[in-house]
């Protein structure tokens, strides 16, 4: 395994034999990623990691994204910092375990705010805490629930350009089905998509300021 311990690979032997939970080694993520290697280093491309730990692959995923943007938008301030924002809102993360879900979230926004060079109290860094907080779920993916017991809601932002980003949630399980309905689609085949799959929430345009003054993870470890 490429001088990969087994330490490194698991928490505890407890954590196995109750949750399974195994970590995939740095050089086989990075291995696996290289087989879609365009779309990890493309900035809006979307992943979903149903059992994402501590972030063993959106971490990497963001870092090859971040490399896309300075190579694409390094030499203006402006887009570089719209589009790292973008690239974070693309990734999106659900885990069972609340240790991991913390961390994955640390370490996301970690990454982000040391290539922008960020801090704490900076209105992008809290505009990244906003997001990792919506997009990286405590929850089970089997069960499509969070850990609260209800429906898993993602939130699929966009862009529109000029500093503002645009919000819509949409229940997982709905999402789930969508692509279940586009391969058995004869009974609806007269309906569209916006006829059927509406989303849960729909939000006005966002600026950055705006998705900083909604965080509250920021807040919480100012307040510590």
């Amino acid at each position: 395994m490429q001088g990969t311990s087994e330490k490194a690979l698991i928490k505890s032997k407890a954590r196995v034999a109750d949750h399974g939970e195994v970590f995939t080694p740095p050089w086989l993520v990075e291995k696996m990623l290289d087989l879609v290697k365009g779309e990890t280093e493309r900035i809006d491309s979307r992943f979903l990691e149903p059992a994402c730990g501590s972030g063993n692959f959106l971490v990497p995923i963001l870092q090859r994204k971040l490399a896309a943007v300075e190579a694409k938008y390094g030499k203006s301030d402006f887009e570089k910092k719209h589009y790292a924002l973008l690239a974070l809102t693309s990734l999106y993360g659900i885990e069972l375990l609340a240790d991991n879900i913390a961390e994955c979230r640390a370490l996301m926004l970690g990454v982000f705010a040391e290539y922008l060079g960020l801090e704490p109290g900076d209105d992008l860094y809290r505009a990244g805490s906003h997001v990792l907080s919506l997009n990286l779920i405590h929850g089970d993916a089997m069960s499509m629930k969070d850990a609260d017991g209800g429906p898993i809601t993602v939130a699929e932002w966009s862009s529109l350009g000029k500093g503002r980003f645009n919000r819509r949630d949409f229940r997982l399980d709905v999402l789930t089905g969508m692509a279940k309905f586009r391969e058995e689609r004869s009974l609806f085949s007269h309906l569209g998509d916006h006829e059927i799959f509406q989303p849960s929430g729909d939000h006005p345009p966002m600026t950055v300021r705006d998705m900083a003054a909604l965080d509250t993870e920021t807040d919480m470890e100012i307040g510590e």
